[in-house]
């Protein structure tokens, strides 16, 4: 088996991390030093310098202005920026991209993708639902307007903590349709001009702005409904993905601040780095990052290449979430417990880190639950 990466996905890491090494994570507002949200955008010129560098391109094919790369390769992206805690849309920009290319009408690629490959145009997916538990494409509704020839439909419902919201210019809204099948609406800015639609603020965890999207008789034309019965799993599926890809860089991170913190800090006569117990606990977190990265490249592998296996590709979604979700907790407890009282001091920016991995352990949703899910999937595909 071949676990290296392609030339094109390691000039990708290097195009990532030639953009967000010079960010410095002591600069990126904390929610213990500012009351209310830490910012009223996300980072414009940080976006505009991943831009230059093809990385908001990543998945968008050629004959839009993008690189035409896959999962693995975003996922990579992903993991360089959670090091330094960017703050831009990366993952629902490029998620949206893709499934907008891939199963998008010709009228609305032609929209969306050269402007998004350009940075110019902002995407964004509301996918938490209505309370963050349920599926979120139940929390919407969607229905033809009028008669079968109708060319709009109509939603309704609420859907909460739709991330970037505020800096977008398009939102990807999932919705059904009450015949069991899920399609994708995407609602065009300026959304203050949209009747009956809503964003009302809502402060995460990090001190970001998000947004709760209220829809009361949205109308959206036909030819901005992805009607696709794939689209909605395909997108959650790669949201989910970075999402682990996010967990597993900011876990680095986090893993390299506290190995050199223990390298220098002194008890006794000698470095910490040396007691056993400390390097023992660090040593259970790295066995957590690396279980967090093989997970993530077999799920990331299974949505960029289609193979088949024993389970649905949501199988390994939900291992690879399941480890992502435990395994930043621990990292980042283990790192406060072992900087002592310097891991809480608003000075030291582990405590940034810390309010980023809860967000992303809230987003990804509990371990158990993944563990259900994968033993639902076990159930109706037998292995063996």
């Amino acid at each position: 088996m071949d676990f290296t990466f392609s030339e094109e996905q390691q000039a990708a890491v290097e195009a990532a991390q030639a953009v967000f090494g010079p960010v410095a994570p002591d600069g990126v507002p904390s929610p213990s030093l500012t009351s209310g949200a830490v910012a009223e955008d996300f980072d414009r010129a940080l976006w505009a310098k991943a831009a230059d560098a093809d990385l908001l391109s990543l998945l968008i094919g050629p004959e839009h202005g993008g690189a035409g790369l896959d999962a693995i390769a975003l996922c990579l992206v992903l993991r360089e920026s959670a090091k330094v805690l960017a703050r831009i849309p990366l993952l629902e920009h490029s998620a949206a991209a893709t499934v907008v290319q891939d199963c998008g009408g010709a009228r609305l690629r032609q929209e969306i993708l050269p402007r998004a490959a350009r940075g110019e145009l902002v995407l964004t997916v509301a996918s938490a639902g209505h309370t963050g538990h349920d599926p979120a494409e139940l929390a919407v509704t969607a229905r033809k307007e009028g008669d079968a020839g109708s060319d709009a439909w109509v939603l309704d419902g609420v859907q909460t903590a739709v991330p970037w919201a505020f800096g977008a210019d398009r939102i990807l809204v999932p919705a059904h349709t009450g015949e069991g099948e899920a399609v994708l609406a995407v609602l065009p800015g300026p959304f203050a001009d949209v009747p009956g639609l809503t964003l009302a603020e809502q402060i995460v965890t990090t001190g970001e702005r998000q947004a709760e999207l209220r829809l009361d008789g949205v109308r959206v034309e036909a030819s901005h409904v992805i009607e696709d019965a794939t689209a909605w799993s395909r997108l959650h599926d790669l949201l989910a993905t970075g999402t682990c890809a996010l967990a597993l860089g900011l876990g680095e991170g986090v893993l390299k601040m506290t190995s050199d913190y223990a390298g220098k800090r002194e008890q006794f006569g000698h470095p910490i780095a040396t007691f056993q117990a400390v390097a023992v606990q660090a040593a259970d977190r790295y066995i957590d990052l690396r279980a967090m990265e093989a997970t993530l490249w077999q799920a990331a592998w299974r949505i960029s290449s289609g193979a088949s296996g024993p389970l649905p590709v949501a199988g390994d979604v939900a291992v690879a979430k399941t480890w992502a979700s435990d395994g930043v907790r621990r990292v980042v407890q283990t790192a406060q417990h072992l900087h002592g009282g310097f891991g809480a001091d608003t000075d030291y920016s582990l405590h940034r880190y810390h309010a980023w991995a809860k967000y992303l352990e809230l987003s990804l949703g509990p371990a158990a639950a993944h563990e259900e899910a994968l033993g639902d999937l076990l159930a109706a595909h037998p292995l063996g």
